[in-house]
């Protein structure tokens, strides 16, 4: 059977998309009931966005992110001091054959989602949307 021909980067397939979903809601669990030892990661509430996972499923990034993004540096430092802990709890949570080595980093998506609803409430941009038909001029720039 002749391989499908790589056209680049096609994106996660849908193992790796369903993996990290188990994983991310896994590690949400982990976080909420408070099951690991460190005081730093016990004190702040931390939201677990997305898990993304390698094609072979041995490693994965987990982008998390403390309430408010306060104290995000002390509680990243945190949680990868905490990896061999955290592995060994998702391990008893979710049935793999290898709990994936894990890389905690911050969320950037909500801090790239309100620049781009402060760049849409711009005047230029108010004022194209009102009259798509006229251009914005070069001197509006």
């Amino acid at each position: 059977m002749a391989k499908k021909p790589t056209r680049g980067f096609d994106g996660p397939s849908q193992r790796q998309l369903k993996v990290g979903e188990t994983l991310r809601r896994a590690l949400a669990e982990i976080m909420l009931r408070g099951e690991l030892h460190d005081d730093e990661i016990s004190r702040a509430s931390i939201t677990v966005s997305e898990v993304r996972v390698t094609p072979d499923l041995r490693s994965a990034v987990v982008f998390v992110l403390p309430l408010g993004g306060f104290n995000s540096d002390a509680v990243l430092d945190a949680l990868n001091r905490s990896k061999g802990e955290i592995r060994h709890l998702l391990g008893k949570k979710v049935p793999m054959k290898f709990s994936p080595d894990l890389n905690f980093q911050r969320d950037n998506s909500y801090d790239r989602m309100d620049e781009a609803r402060r760049l849409l409430n711009t005047d230029r941009v108010r004022a194209y949307v009102e009259a798509p038909d006229r251009a914005p001029d070069e001197d509006d720039a």
